[in-house]
């Protein structure tokens, strides 16, 4: 796992002094890429410095992006930090540790943590393509933005020797462009209802960021959803309505 490909995304910050501090702990770990979902001139710079100390480099060189998607754009794998689980949450949390190992797989992974008061919401989790959780005690589960960081940082920093898998899975935009190719064939054979779209898309881009796609498997699953659409057409083939309607209230 190269660290310094590791991007720290902050989704809509509260307290400048926090993000001074998640400067720091990213600075503990060997972590230097700092993104903020958010404007610059919406932070006071001299809290920010006051907390981040010696890792101040961290916030100058920051970048700011309107949405998640955008920020996280660039990476295979985006995890989204949560306490709370929901059917629109994820199906399943990692824990860090867990995470760790995916991330160990591929060249570069995006943390997203959100606002200190609320976290991530239902829609700004959706836009990661895994959940992470931090256990902690039911009595009292919120934990401090920075130390989310430091925790997730330091056991990144402790799986930062796994081996990769020696080639470069494609980044997120290029895996979006690759479902979109997919629910367009799907749609194509009748396979959903328009409502049913974006369900799928979730589900492909869940599924095939955990597998960390190389360019090459990236482009022969979609020739494979080419082909197949191809044939339904020629031969005229559709399925059953009913049977439509249960796929998409599985999916």
């Amino acid at each position: 796992m190269d660290l310094s490909r590791i991007c720290i995304v902050l989704a809509h910050p509260e307290e400048s002094r926090n993000v001074g501090a998640v400067c720091r702990a990213m600075a503990n770990s060997g972590m230097k890429k700092l993104r903020i979902v958010g404007k610059k001139q919406d932070y006071d710079d001299e809290r920010v410095r006051i907390l981040a100390i010696h890792a101040a480099g961290i916030w100058e060189r920051a970048e700011f992006f309107e949405t998640i998607t955008q920020a996280t754009a660039d990476c295979p794998l985006s995890a989204g930090t949560t306490r709370r689980k929901g059917k629109k949450r994820k199906n399943m949390l990692l824990l860090p540790e867990e995470f760790a190992r995916q991330a160990a797989a591929v060249p570069g992974a995006a943390v997203v943590f959100g606002n200190e008061r609320t976290g991530l919401t239902d829609e700004e989790l959706a836009e990661c393509t895994v959940g992470v959780t931090i256990p902690s005690h039911e009595s009292f589960a919120s934990l401090n933005l920075s130390h989310a960081v430091q925790i997730i940082c330091y056991t990144l920093f402790r799986a930062a020797r796994t081996r990769s898998p020696g080639y470069t899975p494609v980044p997120l935009d290029r895996l979006d462009a690759a479902v979109g190719t997919i629910a367009d064939d799907l749609r194509k054979i009748g396979f959903f209802s328009v409502t049913g779209r974006a369900d799928m898309e979730r589900f492909w881009r869940s599924i095939l960021a955990r597998a960390a796609l190389s360019e090459g498997e990236c482009r022969y699953i979609e020739k494979i959803f080419d082909k197949a659409a191809g044939l339904a057409s020629k031969n005229g083939a559709s399925e059953p309505a009913d049977q439509k309607a249960e796929l998409n209230t599985t999916c």
